[in-house]
C-alpha cells in the first residue's frame, strides 16, 4: 500500500502536466475553425487546416521516437513544448492559411510527441498491478482537462486574441512540471511496423472500428465547432456543447466497458454505432433548441468516445498469443490517426460544396456501417475475451505499452472479480 502510495505521488507531476497540456489542446483545437471562420476562411480550408495537425501526429508516431531517444526525455520535453508555444503564439501575429496550415502541422508533430514522453515516464513508474489504475486517471484526467479548455471559449470578443497566449502559457505550466521530476528516464524502443493490408486480415473489425472512431472524434473536434455556430451563432453554446459532449464520453467508459465485457466487443461495437446513427439523424431532423442540443452532445459523447477503445478490445480478445499485441496496438492506434486527418478534409469539403448537414449524413452513414459490418464479424467465445480498458481521448505510440492486458494475470485477476 505504502509503495503504491508513493509511486502515485512520484508520478503526480506528469498528471498535472497532461492536464495542462489536455486544456490548451482541447481549447486551440476548437478555437482554431472558430477564428478561421470569422475572419472569413472557406470551410473547406479551414478543414484541410485542421487536417494538417493530425497529419503532424501520425508524423510524431513515426519519427518522434527517434529525436526522443537521441536527445533524452526531458529535452524533447522542452524542444516540443517550445515549439508548440512558438506555434501558438505565431497564430496570433499572422493569419495566413497556408501558414497557419504548417503550424498546425508542428503543433501536431510536438503535441503527439509530448504525449510519447509521458506515457513512457508512466509505463516506466508502472507495475503490473498498477497500471490499469493509472491508465484509468490519465484517462480521466485527460476528458475533464480537456472538457476545461472548451469552457475557456467563453472569453470575451475582445480578447480572443489571447487564447493563443493562453494556450502557449498553458503549455508552459506543463514544462515546470517536468523540469521538477527526478523520474528516471526511459529507454525507448524502436517501434514495429505492421502493413494495414496484413492487420485487416488479423482484426478486420478492429481496424475498421479504429479508422471510424477516428473519423468522428477528428470530425468532432475540428468541424462540429463550425456546425453548432452555424445554427446557434454562440461562442457559449459551442463551448457547452463540447463540455458535455466530452463529460458524456468519459462517464459512459465504464457502463460500456462491463457491458461489452458480458456481451462481448462485437455487440457493443454495432450498438455505439447504431447509436450514433440515431443521435446523428436527431441532430438532421430535430429543430435547433439550446437544451435538446446539449442533450444530444451527452449522447453524441456516449457513443463515439466509445467506439476505439472497444476496438482496441476486439483485438485483444481475437490475437493469438504469439503475435505482438503492442504493435498492433499501436497499428490501429495509426488507422485511429488517419480517420482523424480524413475527417476535417472530407467533411470540410461538404461543408463548402453540399451542407452543413452533410456532417451528421456522414456520422449516420458510418455509425450505420459500422454497426452493420460488426454484426457480420465472428462471435469471440466467452473464454477468450479479454477484458474492457478505457483509453485516453488522445494518446501517443507509448499507451499499447503500459494496457495492463499485456499481463495475463491483471486479466485473470479481473475477469475473476466480475
Amino acid at each position: 500500500m505504502e509503495r503504491t502510495k508513493s509511486v502515485f505521488i512520484a508520478i503526480s507531476s506528469l498528471f498535472f502536466s497532461i492536464g495542462f497540456l489536455a486544456i490548451g489542446y482541447g481549447m486551440i483545437m476548437t478555437f482554431v475553425g472558430v477564428f478561421l471562420k470569422e475572419n472569413g476562411s472557406s470551410d473547406m480550408v479551414i478543414g484541410l487546416i485542421n487536417a494538417a495537425f493530425f497529419l503532424g501526429a501520425m508524423a510524431s508516431a513515426i519519427f518522434s521516437q527517434k529525436i526522443i531517444s537521441n536527445i533524452g526525455h526531458i529535452r524533447s520535453f522542452v524542444t516540443f513544448a517550445s515549439l508548440m508555444v512558438i506555434t501558438f503564439l505565431l497564430h496570433s501575429l499572422f493569419l495566413n492559411e497556408a501558414f497557419w496550415a504548417i503550424l498546425r502541422l508542428i503543433s501536431g508533430f510536438a503535441y503527439y510527441g509530448l504525449l510519447i514522453i509521458l506515457e513512457s515516464w508512466l509505463n516506466e513508474k508502472s507495475s503490473n498491478e498498477q497500471r490499469g489504475q493509472i491508465l484509468a486517471i490519465y484517462t480521466a484526467v485527460f476528458y475533464l482537462s480537456t472538457a476545461v479548455g472548451q469552457l475557456l471559449l467563453n472569453i470575451e470578443d475582445d480578447f480572443k486574441h489571447m487564447i493563443f497566449s493562453i494556450g502557449a502559457v498553458l503549455v508552459l505550466f506543463s514544462v515546470i512540471f517536468i523540469a521538477m521530476t527526478k523520474i528516471k528516464e526511459p529507454i525507448l524502443q524502436p517501434f514495429e511496423r505492421y502493413s494495414f493490408p496484413k492487420l485487416y486480415n488479423v482484426v478486420p473489425l478492429a481496424v475498421t472500428g479504429s479508422f471510424i472512431s477516428g473519423f468522428f472524434i477528428g470530425g468532432f473536434f475540428t468541424m462540429v465547432p463550425l456546425y453548432i455556430l452555424k445554427v446557434f451563432d454562440s461562442k457559449e453554446v459551442l463551448s457547452l456543447f463540447m463540455t458535455f459532449t466530452l463529460i458524456g464520453g468519459l462517464l459512459s467508459q465504464w457502463p460500456i466497458g462491463k457491458l461489452s465485457d458480458i456481451y462481448g466487443r462485437r455487440k457493443l461495437i454495432s450498438f455505439t454505432g447504431f447509436f450514433t446513427a440515431i443521435i446523428s439523424l436527431m441532430f438532421i431532423l430535430l429543430p435547433p433548441s439550446e437544451t435538446m442540443t446539449y442533450i444530444l452532445g451527452v449522447l453524441l459523447g456516449i457513443s463515439i468516445f466509445c467506439i476505439y477503445p472497444l476496438s482496441l478490445s476486439r483485438a485483444n480478445d481475437v490475437i493469438d498469443e504469439n503475435k505482438d499485441i503492442v504493435e498492433i496496438s499501436r497499428a490501429l492506434l495509426f488507422a485511429y490517426g488517419m480517420g482523424s486527418f480524413f475527417a476535417p478534409v472530407i467533411i470540410g469539403i461538404g461543408f463548402n460544396y453540399l451542407s452543413h448537414q452533410i456532417l451528421f449524413i456522414m456520422f449516420l452513414i458510418l455509425g450505420v456501417y459500422l454497426a452493420l459490418y460488426s454484426l457480420s464479424r465472428k462471435r469471440v467465445e466467452d473464454d477468450h475475451m479479454s477484458v474492457f480498458v478505457s483509453v485516453p481521448v488522445a494518446a501517443g505510440a507509448i499507451v499499447p505499452e503500459f494496457d495492463p492486458r499485456q499481463d495475463q494475470e491483471w486479466v485473470d485477476e479481473q475477469q475473476a472479480n466480475n
